[in-house]
C-alpha cells in the first residue's frame, strides 16, 4: 500500500486531496474547522523551511553564477520584468473594477463581516529604510523575508569580490542549499494530506454564501489571474524564451497544485526550485537566485488585486476617483505587493497602505475578509506562475536553460 502511494506522482496526490478535501467541506460545512489543525501542521512545517531555504539558496545562487557582471545581467533582467509585469497587473485590475463595478448596488446590511486588520502607519520613507537589516539574526528569527534577501545577496555578493579567499564559504553555503532540498523533499510528502484538511476548511467555512457583489468581486480576482497567466506569461514564454507553453505548465503543476492550495508563494517555493530545475531545466543558479527574490518582490496577482479591491471599495462608499488617484493607486500597490509576505492573508495588510492613498475607507476591508482566502489562493498561482516564467525566461536569455530537461506530456 505504501509503494502504491508513493508510486503515484505527487501532483496527483495533491489534486486528489484536494477535490477530496471541498467535497468533504461541502458535505461536512463548517465543523470542517476540526481537521484544519493537520492543514496547519503542514504549512507550520513548510514555513520552517523558508528562512533558511532563502538564505542559502539565494547565497548558493549568487555564487554560483561566479561573475558580478554575469549576476547584473541576470539580477537586472528579472528586475525589469518584475517591474513590467507589476504595472501590468495594476492596472488590468484598475480597468477590471473600472468595467465591471463589482461594488456598485452593494447591500451592505448582508454582508458578513470579517476581522479587520490593523492599519499600516509605516510611509514608503520608512519601508524603503525597512529593507535593510539593522540585525541579521533578529531578521532571521522574525521570518522578515525582505531584508534577509538583502543580507544575502550582500553575502552573496562578498564571497564573488573575495574571489578565491571566499572559496571554502562558497562550498559551506552549497552544502546547506544541497541540505535544505533534502529536507524539502521529505516535508513534501505531507503535501496531499494538508492541502485536503485546508480545502475541506475552506469549502466548508465559505460555501454557497457568497453574495452576489462578493462573488463577483472573487469572479474579477480570477479573470484578472487568468489574463495575467494567459497573455502575459504565455507571451514571456512563446516569445521570449521560446520553450513550448505546454510542457511549461505541465513541469509546474506541482507547485501550481501547492500554491493554490496553500495561499503561499513562500511555502511553495521549495517545489518551485525543484520544478524549474528539475521539469524545466532551468540552471540552479538562475532559478534559485530568480525564484527565491521573485517569492518576496514580485507578486502579480497582489498588485492586480490591490488595484481591483480599491475600486471596489470606492465603488460602495462613493468615493470619485480621477486619473491622477489612479496613478497613485498603481504606484503604492506595486510598493505594497513588494512589501507584502508569501504568506495568506498579507494582500488584507497591504490594502491599508493602497486605499489610505487615495482616500478609500479602510472598513472596505472586513467587505472582502470574508472571501478574501479564496481569491487568495488563485493570486498565489499567479504568483508562482510569475516566479517560474521570469526565471525560466531569464535563463533562456542568459543561456542557462537545459531545454533537453523540458518535461513532454508523458513524462509527468
Amino acid at each position: 500500500m505504501v509503494r502504491k502511494w508513493f508510486a503515484i506522482p505527487l501532483w496527483q496526490r495533491v489534486v486528489g486531496a484536494l477535490i477530496l478535501g471541498v467535497i468533504l467541506g461541502l458535505i461536512w460545512g463548517p465543523e470542517a474547522e476540526t481537521i484544519k489543525w493537520i492543514g496547519d501542521f503542514f504549512i507550520a512545517s513548510i514555513k520552517m523551511l523558508v528562512v533558511p531555504l532563502i538564505f542559502f539558496s539565494l547565497i548558493s545562487g549568487v555564487t554560483a553564477i561566479g561573475d558580478l557582471r554575469k549576476l547584473g545581467a541576470v539580477g537586472g533582467r528579472a528586475l525589469l520584468i518584475f517591474l513590467v509585469t507589476s504595472q501590468f497587473a495594476v492596472w488590468l485590475g484598475l480597468g477590471l473594477g473600472t468595467l465591471f463595478m463589482p461594488g456598485v448596488g452593494l447591500d451592505q446590511s448582508r454582508i458578513e463581516m470579517g476581522e479587520i486588520p490593523e492599519p499600516k502607519t509605516e510611509g514608503w520613507r520608512e519601508m524603503i529604510l525597512s529593507i535593510v537589516p539593522q540585525s541579521p539574526v533578529q531578521v532571521m528569527a522574525d521570518a522578515n523575508v525582505l531584508p534577509l534577501i538583502v543580507f544575502a545577496l550582500l553575502i552573496g555578493i562578498g564571497i564573488l569580490m573575495a574571489k578565491e579567499e571566499g572559496q571554502p564559504l562558497t562550498k559551506i553555503f552549497d552544502a546547506g542549499s544541497v541540505v535544505m532540498q533534502k529536507i524539502t523533499i521529505l516535508v513534501m510528502e505531507l503535501t496531499p494530506f494538508g492541502v485536503f484538511a485546508l480545502m475541506a476548511w475552506v469549502a466548508g467555512t465559505f460555501g454557497v454564501g457568497a453574495l452576489l457583489a462578493l462573488a463577483k468581486l472573487v469572479a474579477l480576482n480570477y479573470a484578472g489571474c487568468f489574463i495575467l497567466i494567459g497573455v502575459v506569461y504565455v507571451g514571456l514564454l512563446k516569445f521570449f524564451a521560446k520553450v513550448p507553453v505546454g510542457d511549461f505548465f505541465r513541469g509546474m503543476i506541482d507547485a501550481i497544485a501547492v500554491a493554490y492550495s496553500t495561499a503561499s508563494s513562500s511555502a511553495t517555493l521549495p517545489v518551485t526550485l525543484r520544478c524549474l530545475q528539475r521539469n524545466i531545466g532551468v540552471s540552479p543558479s538562475v532559478s534559485s537566485f530568480t525564484a527565491s527574490l521573485g517569492a518576496t518582490i514580485n507578486m502579480d496577482g497582489t498588485a492586480m488585486y490591490l488595484g481591483l479591491a480599491t475600486l471596489f471599495g470606492a465603488q460602495i462608499f462613493g468615493v470619485q476617483l480621477d486619473f491622477a488617484d489612479y496613478v497613485m493607486v498603481a504606484v503604492t500597490a506595486t510598493l505594497g505587493s513588494v512589501g507584502a509576505a508569501g504568506i495568506p492573508g498579507t494582500g488584507l495588510i497591504m490594502m491599508t497602505l493602497v486605499f489610505s492613498s487615495v482616500g478609500v475607507p479602510l472598513e472596505t476591508i472586513a467587505f472582502v475578509a470574508g472571501v478574501d482566502r479564496i481569491m487568495d489562493m488563485m493570486r498565489t498561482v499567479t504568483n508562482v506562475t510569475s516566479d517560474a516564467t521570469c526565471a525560466t525566461t531569464v535563463a533562456a536569455q542568459v543561456g542557462e536553460l537545459d531545454r533537453a530537461e523540458l518535461v513532454s506530456a508523458d513524462d509527468v
